[in-house]
């Protein structure tokens, strides 16, 4: 960047500050990776243990207004693990006190749920402790990285507004869970106001059944059988007594008045996702407006957008390569109101490029975005709001201003590492003839195979399969069995391919091993090898591409501080594209090829279908 471009003073954010930066990060116990699935767990286990009071007509099963927000505290508590630790400070002190009330602490002594539960809470209450104080180391060290000079925000990034969007849908989702409230208490209006002018009787239990797996419970009272459908059938066991309220042909349980349920359930996920909306337009508003307010600390860096998601991922001053990335977020372009007007006149032009770009992304022909020079506004820590000055890259002739829309996150020191190149690629060829350096030639073939990750995935949708084939059996034939012909091919595949995939390279290139068939792709067609969604993708000169997908779950292995076997895969398939010098000197033979599983596993679906039916 031109030096009228960097305030002057402006610091270099060099590789022994960012380093220092980075071992401030939070600890990976504390990733809610970890934290969230133990309260998960737990709190599902404390609620499936808890004692359910019985309906009865002293103590009816009605609307429990109190119990279906803290459903809600407790759901929003579970997302604001992962997003905000504060507000998930605050959630679980509420969950806490509901806990305490319900005599949770006293329970606890003797079961072990409870006690479980607890454990969960004090494990995630120091995880968020310990991610809010390695924020504030953080800061620290970027505030001593970035020295005295401070500047204010560039006059595009004074004008952006953060929020509205959330604002917008909480609006909506909120309207909804008030409209989900509204039908509740129209059912209960209803029911209280014909229970008032309905005669009581008491009858006795004559009968328990079930009707297309609906409870049906009998009662007899005052000459007359009445047959009602109930959500606690052990409630009323035969022979018991039963209050009734009769008025004509309508009648009611006094234990189970009315049925609220799919309201209810509207009115939560609507309450939940509305206020998780909201709580995230306030908090980027709110990190906002604290961003325009006074003059920011600034770092000299260097930026690129990533090749698939588009985060923003910033790197060292000094780290040219762009190997070793700092921390990421999403950012969008600030205008101001003479640039807007512009933008509009052009818009046309730009619309056209855009959809020319967008095409080439589906195509997997786009190049990698560069890496640029870049004067970063604010103080970088997890969970900060930052702006960022750079030169566009699209024609590196003009400054553009971007802002970001999601919280600041630190890469951590497993991106250290060949895993992360999926987004730290500045020039793709450095990598590759990294990789290339650690491979030696070798005369037999090389196998790459699906892993225990990837086993497991598929192992996971063989499970899904099994249990989808025997829900759309156990019923005799109905309209469930169109999901097999929908839904049956398609899983078949993705469970064959994650169990078994396989790519073999031999002297005159590849044979690929999917879920049906084994595929002969010669070397010299291969124009790429990507790695994309969880699937790895060989081009072909004028053909069509060659998938495998899925091949394993990189998030996760990436999350548990392992390298992606799928993009270590490509990134060695990449290296033997580019490096003839290092392809096996052998063809491989028919035993190294691969043998397709789909085939195999058509079969065991329909003798899985048949035992299905036989059993039912």
């Amino acid at each position: 960047m031109p030096a009228e471009h960097i305030p002057p003073g402006t610091a270099e954010w060099r590789t022994p500050n960012a380093e220092r930066w980075l071992a401030a990060a939070p600890a990976r116990w504390a990733h809610p990776l970890w934290t969230l699935p133990a309260l998960v767990a737990s709190l599902a286990w404390d609620i499936a243990e808890a004692p359910v009071a019985p309906c009865t007509s002293t103590a009816p099963c009605g609307t429990d207004w109190l119990g279906l927000g803290m459903a809600v505290v407790s759901l929003l508590t579970l997302y604001w693990v992962w997003r905000q630790p504060r507000l998930a400070l605050a959630g679980l002190a509420a969950t806490l006190t509901g806990f305490a009330v319900e005599g949770g602490f006293t329970s606890a002594l003797g079961e072990p749920s409870a006690l479980a539960f607890l454990m969960a809470v004090a494990f995630t209450t120091a995880g968020l402790i310990h991610r809010l104080a390695a924020a504030g180391r953080q800061r620290a060290r970027a505030l001593e990285a970035a020295g005295p000079v401070a500047q204010p925000l560039p006059a595009a990034a004074r004008t952006f507004r953060r929020g509205r969007l959330s604002f917008v849908l909480a609006a909506l989702l909120l309207g909804v869970a008030g409209f989900g409230c509204w039908q509740v208490q129209q059912v209960v209006d209803a029911y209280e106001e014909r229970a008032a002018g309905a005669t009581r009787l008491s009858g006795r239990v004559t009968a328990l059944e079930q009707d297309d797996d609906i409870d049906i419970v009998t009662v007899e009272a005052d000459g007359r059988t009445h047959r009602f459908e109930t959500a606690y059938p052990e409630d009323f066991p035969v022979g018991s007594r039963a209050d009734i309220v009769v008025d004509g042909d309508w009648a009611a349980l006094v234990a189970e008045p009315y049925d609220a349920i799919g309201w209810e359930l509207l009115a939560v996920a609507g309450s939940v996702a509305g206020l998780a909306f909201l709580a995230n337009g306030v908090d980027g508003r709110r990190r906002s407006q604290r961003l325009r307010r006074e003059p920011l600390p600034v770092l000299h860096v260097l930026v690129r957008e990533g090749h698939d998601d588009g985060r923003t991922w910033v790197f060292a001053a000094d780290d040219p390569e762009g190997l070793r990335p700092i921390l990421h977020f999403h950012s969008l372009y600030a205008f101001e109101e003479e640039e807007e007007e512009k933008e509009d006149e052009d818009g046309g032009d730009a619309a056209v490029v855009e959809l020319d770009r967008i095409t080439e992304i589906l195509k997997g022909e786009d190049p990698p975005p560069p890496l640029r020079e870049a004067v970063l506004y604010g103080v970088p820590h997890a969970g900060a709001e930052v702006a960022f000055v750079a030169f566009d890259d699209e024609d590196d002739v003009e400054v553009s201003v971007q802002c970001s829309v999601t919280a600041v996150k630190p890469v951590g020191p497993r991106s250290t590492g060949h895993g992360q190149r999926r987004h730290e690629r500045e020039n793709p060829q450095r990598p590759r003839d990294e990789i290339a350096a650690g491979m030696t030639p070798s005369a037999g073939p090389r196998t790459w195979t699906a892993h225990g990750l990837s086993r497991a995935v598929g192992l996971g949708l063989l499970l899904v399969q099994g249990g989808g084939i025997w829900a759309a059996l156990e019923d005799g034939p109905s309209w469930h069995w169109l999901w097999l012909v929908v839904g049956l091919p398609w899983l078949v595949t993705v469970v064959a391919t994650a169990l078994t995939w396989r790519i073999t390279a031999d002297r005159d290139g590849l044979w690929v091993t999917g879920a049906w068939r084994v595929r002969r792709v010669p070397w010299n067609v291969i124009t790429s090898v990507r790695h994309s969604d969880d699937g790895i993708r060989i081009g072909r000169a004028e053909d069509s591409s060659v998938e495998l997908s899925p091949t394993g779950w990189a998030w996760l292995e990436r999350h548990l501080g392992r390298e992606p076997h799928a993009v270590r895969t490509v990134e060695e398939l990449r290296a033997l594209l580019l490096h003839p010098e290092l392809r096996p000197l052998e063809e491989a033979p028919a035993g190294r090829q691969g043998m397709p599983v789909g085939p195999p596993l058509v079969v065991v679906s329909a003798l899985w279908g048949v035992a299905v039916l036989l059993l039912l």
